[in-house]
């Protein structure tokens, strides 16, 4: 009897725990959904970490070069670019970056270790140059191919480079320049096989007739992690683009972008973002380094192009910035949008309903935004999918990249203060300033030639006395579930009638609208009122006529009075940067004043219940103060 009883308890005892086993993954998944994305994540980070450690160690020092040639030695026939139906191997690659850094050392104006600025646009000899350069230690200074004139001289002239190699079909511009760069002394090199300007040298033929000789190391040998392996510049949507520094310590760092993303040799990647931006030069080209991928490299970004080159390339993993996603959500579409191997699309400033609508046309892809800056010292990865975030806190990334949010005053353009002179945490749920501590781990380097503008970056006395942090200027917000949402830049939230208004959750509201197909939202003075009144320049999609009435009855349903754009403006197309990203700074230089522009503008009317004509009598009563807005 007793042994029954025993049994009976032991199947008891055994029961519970099976059925603990069964609901503990239940559980977990109902009070830590992300749980074990988490883990996962953690382990990656880990495992990066681990790496970079171990190259760290390395003697002699281990840099980006040094990882594109383990992979050349690892499958020298495999294609590493594929442009216009053209393949170029990873050996052929290298030979033709010695050719090119062979020719380099033969120019009497060069020696190893000057900084060079490369005028180019996307194209093979773009990387073949930059390969070429790391060979001979020499830092590059990635120039925006479409600046003129004084952006471009003052961009050149930042980096203190005494080289310029550009581009045949930028001869225009170089010799805008060129009486200037003749007086400095630079040596300007064309990739044309032949040039008769006088001060324009032809390169192209000087490295076709070079030797393929691999470079001694010696050229390289004093660079260290500190030294600066690029110049990147930011893209200029307000004055004159900043040389950030990118030190080969952090290009190092930016192997692991694709490889961290689940990227592996097999891949095939989609390049078609600028090469001079960091979109297109970290993730795309270097990120594939560590990879040993196919990059399938283009001139530009074409919406209409993207899905055939896609189909065409078995492409696997595709980039996107800004508007790109847009872009192609606005294509027409067609029977096959979702006939493609694309199963990784990974970039960032993709919108909510931009988001909801790709995966919707365009099939299961999986979706990898992520926050970072040229110059910033902190990122953050949306590991789990989340639609909208742009990543995911938690708290051992955290302790490795110390960051939070502050409380910010828009109207005032600096952030809040308390009694002692610290900073306030914006608590969860609330909008804040991202910052991130300045330390070994996350070092900030700051702009080249530019003190001021490195200095204000920083923000002391945040959490406590004597502390140092990097200023991003984008305003944040992290909700209970520890994601994290980007709210706007600084500068794009403006103050009207006592409110905060954030631009870009304004221009989501208007792209929802019937007719409207972009916004871009910004806020303008007025004379006799306080703060920026919203306004908002706005394309129409093919065939639409901009209906008053209708987009009345759209803000008012959807926006509170304040945050209604008063003004709106009808354009051909919306104005972005090289990197899609919407300019602003002109727009709000002409206001709504209809003597500057051309463009049909319209004013909200209340008592119509529509947008009606701006005229230039209404303007008039406007600047007045006859009229109160």
């Amino acid at each position: 009897m007793w042994l029954l009883k025993r049994d009976n308890m032991m199947m008891y005892l055994i029961s519970v725990i099976l059925a603990s086993i069964l609901i503990i993954p239940f559980a977990i998944k109902t009070l830590s959904p992300y749980l074990w994305l988490d883990i996962l994540y953690l382990k990656d980070l880990l495992r990066i970490l681990v790496t970079f450690v171990s190259r760290r160690r390395r003697r002699p020092f281990f840099f980006v070069l040094d990882r594109f040639l383990e992979q050349t030695a690892a499958h020298p026939d495999k294609s590493f670019i594929v442009f216009e139906n053209e393949h170029f191997s990873y050996s052929y690659t290298d030979r033709r970056s010695n050719k090119t850094a062979n020719a380099l050392l033969a120019q009497p104006g060069y020696k190893a270790g000057d900084t060079v600025a490369l005028f180019m646009g996307n194209e093979p000899a773009f990387m073949f140059t930059w390969l070429a350069l790391a060979k001979l230690g020499s830092p590059v200074a990635l120039l925006n191919h479409n600046i003129r004139t004084k952006s471009l001289l003052h961009c050149f002239n930042c980096c203190k480079a005494t080289v310029l190699i550009a581009a045949s079909e930028l001869k225009a511009a170089v010799e805008d320049v060129l009486p200037t760069l003749t007086e400095q002394g630079v040596t300007v090199l064309l990739m044309t096989k032949h040039c008769d300007t006088p001060g324009i040298e032809s390169f192209s033929d000087k490295v076709d007739e070079a030797s393929d000789s691999p470079l001694p190391r010696s050229l390289r040998s004093h660079i260290t992690f500190k030294s600066p392996a690029v110049y990147i510049y930011t893209s200029g949507t307000t004055g004159l683009p900043k040389a950030a520094v990118v030190n080969q310590n952090r290009l190092l760092t930016a192997l692991a972008v694709l490889a961290s993303n689940g990227v592996t040799s097999s891949d095939v990647i989609y390049l078609n973002l600028p090469l001079y931006h960091t979109a297109g030069f970290i993730i795309g080209f270097i990120g594939s380094i560590e990879t040993g991928s196919t990059i399938i490299l283009k001139r530009k970004f074409s919406a209409s192009q993207f899905w055939d080159d896609c189909r065409k390339h078995s492409v696997t993993v595709v980039q996107y910035i800004g508007e790109v996603m847009r872009y192609l959500c606005s294509t027409p579409k067609r029977e096959n949008d979702k006939d493609h191997k694309v199963k990784l699309a990974i970039g960032n400033g993709i919108r909510a309903e931009v988001w909801k609508e790709f995966l919707n046309r365009f099939g299961n892809i999986e979706v990898r935004e992520f926050y970072a800056s040229t110059e910033g010292n902190v990122g953050f990865v949306n590991y789990v999918g989340k639609i909208g975030a742009i990543g995911r806190v938690n708290f051992f990334h955290q302790k490795l990249f110390p960051f939070t949010l502050i409380k910010y005053d828009t109207e005032r353009d600096e952030p809040i203060r308390d009694d002692n002179g610290l900073c306030v945490e914006a608590p969860k749920g609330e909008t804040g300033l991202l910052v991130s501590k300045i330390t070994d781990i996350a070092p900030f380097v700051g702009y080249a030639q530019n003190e001021e503008q490195t200095e204000r970056k920083k923000l002391r006395n945040v959490l406590k006395k004597g502390d140092l942090y990097f200023n991003s200027g984008d305003l944040m917000r992290i909700d209970n579930d520890n994601f994290i949402y980007f709210q706007d830049r600084v500068g794009d939230t403006f103050r009207w009638k006592g409110e905060n208004v954030a631009t870009n959750e304004v221009s989501d509201i208007l792209t929802i609208s019937d007719g409207l197909k972009e916004a871009n939202v910004y806020g303008v003075q007025v004379p006799g009122h306080e703060g920026r009144i919203g306004m908002a320049a706005v394309t129409m999609k093919e065939g639409a006529q901009f209906d008053g009435s209708r987009i009345f009855n759209h803000v008012v349903s959807y926006l509170p009075s304040y945050a209604r754009p008063r003004f709106i403006r009808i354009q051909n197309a919306v104005e972005v940067t090289g990197t899609f990203k919407q300019m602003k700074v002109k727009l709000v230089e002409e206001s709504f004043d209809p003597g500057r522009i051309q463009d049909p503008l319209y004013i909200l009317d209340n008592e119509e219940k529509s947008y009606i004509p701006l005229t230039a009598q209404v303007y008039s009563s406007i600047i007045s103060g006859n009229i109160k807005l």
